[in-house]
C-alpha cells in the first residue's frame, strides 16, 4: 500500500461517500495521466487524524490501495505583513528646556543642541528616521524654538538640503487655538500630541496606519522599520522599545515588568525605593544569559514608541483626554486594557 499527502483548505467542500472513502472539490488531481475524480471514493482513505498545520491549511495523509504514483501537495505558505514605512508616521518631540545642560540651553531647546561640529541632537533620531525608510516627520517644538527651527529649515527642505520625495518634515510649533485648553502651553509629552491630532486626520496622512513617537535628544542608532515590525508580528495596539537596566540607574527610568510573550503587565515611571526593588524581573526574557540577567534585573523604557493610529487618538481624546504624559500616565493606564509589547532594541 502506498502512502500520500494532500493539504486541504479548510473551506473545502469535503464530505464523506462511502465507508472507506471522501473526496472534494479540493481533491483532484492526475496520476500518469489518469483522472482519479471519483474512483478516489474506492481507493482513497485516511491512515490518521486530521492535522492543523497553519492558519486556514489542515493536513492528511492518504493512503492508496490502487498501484499509483502517491500524489504530493505541499501547505500554503503564509507569510506576516511586512512593515511599509510609507504606512509610518513619526512625531519628533523637541520641546525640552534642558535645565540640566545649562548654559548650553540658555538659548536653544535641548534637541538644538550642537554635537559633532555642525550637527545638533536632533539629528539623530532624524538621521534613524531617513535611514530607516520613514519620510513622513512631524517635529512638535515650544521652548526657546528659534535655533531648532532654523536648523529644521536649513537641513532637511526639498530645495538645498535633503529631498524626501513624496514625504516631509514639518514643524507643529505651539500655539494658541480655540478653548480654554487651546490657550495653554504644552503640559506633557501626550498634551503635546493630542493639540495635534487633526494632523492626523489630514489627506496626506490618511493612510498612516502607525505612528511613532521619538524624543529630539536622544543618542543612539536604531532601525525603526525592525521595531515597527515586531509591532505587527505581535498585533500590538502599542510596542516600548526597552534596554535592560542595572541597580545604578534604573530609578532614572521608566521600568516594566513583562510576562512569557512580551506583554507588558506593569509600567511603573521612575520608581524609587521598595518601589524601585519591586520592579526587578528576570531579564534572561529579553534573551540576556543568567549572568547578564542577574547584573541588568530591570527592564527600562528609551521612551521610544509605536502606535496603532486608532489607538493612539481613541487614548488621547477619549479615554484620557486629562492625562498629559506618555511615560507616567498613558502607557501604565494602557496596560490594564491593551496588548502592550515591548522590544529590546540597544545591546
Amino acid at each position: 500500500m502506498e502512502t500520500c499527502s494532500a493539504t486541504l483548505k479548510t473551506n473545502a467542500s469535503l464530505f464523506r461517500n462511502s465507508d472507506n472513502g471522501f473526496f472534494g472539490e479540493k481533491i483532484k488531481g492526475s496520476v500518469k495521466n489518469r483522472v482519479w475524480g471519483r474512483k478516489w471514493d474506492k481507493s482513497l482513505k485516511t491512515q490518521c487524524d486530521v492535522k492543523r498545520k497553519a492558519n486556514g491549511v489542515i493536513s492528511s495523509v492518504l493512503a492508496s490501495d490502487v498501484d499509483q504514483e502517491p500524489l504530493i501537495r505541499q501547505p500554503q505558505f503564509f507569510s506576516n505583513q511586512k512593515a511599509d514605512p510609507k504606512k509610518v508616521t513619526s512625531i519628533i518631540l523637541g520641546g525640552g528646556a534642558g535645565t540640566r545642560l545649562f548654559p548650553l540651553t540658555s538659548r536653544r531647546a535641548k534637541p538644538a543642541v550642537p554635537i559633532g561640529g555642525c550637527y545638533r541632537l536632533i539629528d539623530i533620531p532624524m538621521s534613524n528616521c531617513i535611514n530607516s525608510g520613514i519620510n513622513k516627520i512631524f517635529i512638535l517644538t515650544q521652548f526657546n524654538s528659534a535655533s531648532l527651527n532654523r536648523h529644521i529649515a536649513r537641513t532637511y527642505n526639498f530645495g538645498n538640503g535633503v529631498n524626501f520625495g513624496d514625504g516631509f518634515v514639518e514643524v507643529l510649533a505651539a500655539t494658541q487655538t480655540p478653548g480654554e485648553a487651546g490657550k495653554q502651553w504644552f503640559q506633557g509629552t501626550a498634551d503635546a500630541v493630542r493639540q495635534f491630532t487633526w494632523v492626523f486626520e489630514d489627506a496626506k496622512t490618511k493612510n498612516v496606519e502607525h505612528i511613532l513617537i521619538l524624543s529630539g535628544d536622544h543618542l543612539y542608532r536604531m532601525d525603526y522599520m525592525n521595531f515597527v515590525q515586531k509591532h505587527i508580528d505581535t498585533n500590538a495596539d502599542i510596542t516600548v522599545s526597552c534596554i535592560p537596566m542595572d541597580d545604578s540607574r534604573a530609578s532614572d527610568y521608566g521600568l516594566m515588568k513583562i510576562d512569557h510573550t512580551g506583554q507588558i503587565i506593569e509600567f511603573s515611571e521612575k520608581p524609587k525605593g521598595a518601589n524601585l526593588k519591586a520592579m526587578q524581573v528576570d531579564t534572561t526574557l529579553l534573551g540576556l544569559s543568567p549572568l547578564e540577567a542577574k547584573s541588568c534585573p530591570y527592564i527600562a523604557s528609551m521612551g521610544v514608541y509605536v502606535f496603532k493610529t486608532d489607538v493612539l487618538l481613541k487614548l488621547l481624546k477619549w479615554r484620557y483626554p486629562t492625562s498629559n504624559d506618555f511615560g507616567s500616565e498613558i502607557i501604565p493606564a494602557a496596560v490594564a486594557d491593551h496588548n502592550v509589547q515591548v522590544k529590546k532594541t540597544l545591546s
